[in-house]
């Protein structure tokens, strides 16, 4: 371990310890570095890793605080670092069946929790769906909401954001998939029927099926997208 990455780890341990606490502000500079037994040097690289990380937030004029360390805050970075795997069938692969894992659960979990306000929002989506089976790029914004509607119903933001980041990566593989199949939308739309007829009885084990029928669906599209892309002449 490198002396930043132990100064780093340091200033973890006073946020784990809750010696600072969310929204706190950081001792000055050379406080810090003192109460850590740290150089300056060291102490301000630890602090511009964390806020890097999101962890801290350095405002100019005011000095260091600890961020509010919400998942959706700390997870920020997930979408971004999965971006990076666009060129990467064997990533995009492995990401899709992380939500094969976590998807159907999630929806499992939903149906136990899910209000009615929810799953109202949930069918808001679903009838924007149906509305929009000829525009392939809207269905699939309204088949992202749709998700996102039930998976906020578990009411678990780090399961959220970690299904959001993963889920973005299929998006393009959708749009292409209803370009190219006439009759993808319309098996869209049965998948996503059935995942909210399921909900709608708050029944776990045939929500969790739907969704897992669903995703491994979405799986197939992927493969053949990608089988396709890596035929087409570079």
């Amino acid at each position: 371990m490198s002396l930043t990455d132990r100064a780093i780890e340091q200033i973890r341990e006073l946020i784990r310890t809750g010696a600072l606490p969310p929204g706190s502000k950081l001792p000055p500079e050379p406080d810090l570095a003192a109460q850590l037994g740290l150089s300056r040097n060291l102490a301000r690289e630890a602090v511009k890793a964390l806020a890097v990380a999101r962890v801290l937030e350095i405002r100019r004029g005011d000095g260091t605080y600890v961020t509010s360390l919400q998942p959706s805050l700390l997870f920020e970075g997930l979408g971004g670092a999965v971006e990076l795997l666009q060129g990467d069938s064997a990533a995009l692969q492995d990401l899709m069946e992380v939500r094969r894992l976590l998807e159907p659960v999630a929806t499992a979990l939903a149906a136990i929790r899910i209000s009615d306000e929810q799953l109202a929002e949930v069918q808001q989506h679903l009838d924007a769906m149906r509305e929009a089976r000829d525009d392939v790029e809207r269905l699939n914004a309204h088949d992202a909401a749709f998700h996102r509607a039930v998976v906020s119903a578990t009411g678990n933001d780090t399961l959220l954001t970690l299904l959001e980041a993963i889920s973005g990566r299929t998006l393009r593989a959708r749009i292409w998939r209803g370009h190219v199949d006439a009759e993808a939308a319309g098996r869209t739309l049965a998948e996503h029927e059935a995942i909210f007829t399921a909900l709608s009885t708050r029944d776990a084990a045939l929500s969790q099926a739907a969704a897992l029928l669903h995703v491994s669906s979405t799986e197939r599209g992927l493969r053949e997208y990608l089988r396709t892309t890596e035929s087409l002449p570079r």
